[in-house]
């Protein structure tokens, strides 16, 4: 499509990346499913696998079906390139993957989903890489731990479970001052509340399998790069910036520039890691971007309205939505994501971890789940399923504690959510 910067949001969710199949006129992106490609001759091939020419090879470097997703992404975060992978936690290794080596470390927020909390926290040891876990409130100490061997700084626009929404400017500072990328993972608040990049993130990172697909049928993870980052300002980054062995001696930031990150991702991160997305997931998430701003103002409309009745019922001790006045982030997130704060957030009953229970198992509507972002309405006691690996400390500091319920509002009637919560509050309480 061109001159795709200057479409609108809603514009760009349709048509981003895709054109009429050349073949057949078919106007919808078609789901290529196949292994291989076949070359034009032998120079061709040899072209492409030194990375002189852009075409395809083998599905699970390139394909065409995912080449659509991987520009509309691109395009909706205001990046220069993305790469699809087969996960959100895919994504995040595939984010790592370039920048460390052993002994390096990433400082990571104290508020992230729990099972991002495990794999910083036990996994990426495995590589030899660290995480330092910072309350990023506390912006003192961000500075004070990133030390020589810190390659980025890691956070979530807004945090899976609690709702916190991280101050993106004021970390993107920190981490420009510092001469390493900031990661932010936009899960949550999906491009259309927020783009990171514009704030000043140099990646940004989806579980696709969330909001933007939508329907809770695929998985799928996503790395947008936002071209900006200066690779070769230092020797932190030798991958992106010294020549690479495995394809005599190139170098990535040299030969192509914004998209030195983009290009490594594809030729050495899925080359080797093998986190491939398939193309029929990338259909499905395509079909689901679609209507992402419609799906995304009814969610934050109808999270407002179910927040505010929460807060107010007696039998709630308190409800974490940005949203809310209450809330310590409300003026942020007024600043920073003036169209809403998404659909997600978490609810501390006064009977405790046991009403907790209670309340989850009595819920009609809502499906206990563990995931967020569908079109349906979702609940999950955190403590006792996604961070029940983290200490009661962890959990707490990470908005999942045992008296605290974590709901994903849907699409569904306002008012019907509301009865369904308010009858299982009272099986929880009786």
């Amino acid at each position: 499509m061109a001159d795709t910067p200057t479409y609108g949001f809603d514009t760009l969710q349709i048509h981003a990346g895709a054109q009429p199949d050349p073949a057949t006129g078919a106007r919808q992106t078609p789901i290529y499913q196949t292994t291989a490609y076949v070359f034009r001759d032998a120079e061709h091939a040899a072209a492409l696998f030194n990375l002189q020419e852009v075409g395809y090879i083998y599905s699970r470097l390139t394909n065409p079906t995912v080449a659509v997703l991987q520009e509309r992404m691109a395009a909706l975060e205001g990046g220069a390139g993305a790469v699809c992978c087969s996960s959100g936690h895919a994504a995040q290794l595939m984010a790592l993957f370039p920048l460390m080596s052993p002994g390096k470390n990433v400082v990571a927020s104290t508020r992230l989903y729990g099972g991002t909390m495990t794999q910083f926290s036990q996994t990426i040891k495995r590589f030899g890489w660290s995480a330092k876990f910072v309350d990023f409130e506390d912006l003192d100490a961000v500075k004070a731990a990133i030390d020589d061997d810190t390659r980025a700084v890691f956070g979530e626009s807004i945090a899976n479970p609690g709702g916190y929404v991280t101050d993106i400017p004021a970390l993107a500072g920190i981490a420009d001052a510092a001469g390493i990328p900031l990661i932010i993972d936009n899960t949550s608040a999906t491009p259309y509340l927020c783009r990171p990049i514009d704030m000043g993130a140099t990646l940004v990172v989806h579980s696709m399998t969330k909001y933007l697909t939508g329907n809770g049928t695929v998985m799928g993870g996503v790395v947008i790069d936002s071209g900006k980052f200066d690779w070769s300002a230092s020797d932190k980054f030798p991958s992106l910036s010294q020549p690479e062995p495995a394809y005599h001696g190139l170098n990535f930031h040299e030969t192509f520039g914004a998209l030195a990150f983009t290009f490594h991702g594809i030729a050495i991160g899925l080359r080797d890691l093998g986190m491939t997305l398939n193309p029929q997931a990338a259909h499905y998430t395509l079909m689901g971007i679609e209507t992402l701003s419609l799906r995304m103002q009814r969610h934050c409309e109808n999270a407002q309205k179910v927040a505010e009745w929460l807060e107010a019922d007696p039998r709630v001790d308190y409800v974490t939505y940005a949203g809310l006045p209450s809330s310590p982030y409300h003026d942020r997130a007024e600043r920073l994501f003036p169209k809403g704060t998404g659909g997600l957030f978490t609810v501390a009953l006064k009977g405790g971890y046991d009403a907790c229970v209670k309340f989850v198992g009595a819920l009609d509507l809502f499906s206990h789940v563990a995931n967020l972002g569908d079109t349906r309405s979702l609940v999950i006691h955190s403590a006792s399923t996604t961070h029940r690996q983290l200490t009661p400390e962890q959990q707490e500091a990470a908005g999942a504690s045992a008296n605290v319920v974590r709901i994903s509002i849907g699409i569904e009637d306002a008012a019907d959510l509301i009865a369904d919560l308010d009858q299982a509050l009272a099986t929880a309480t009786a």
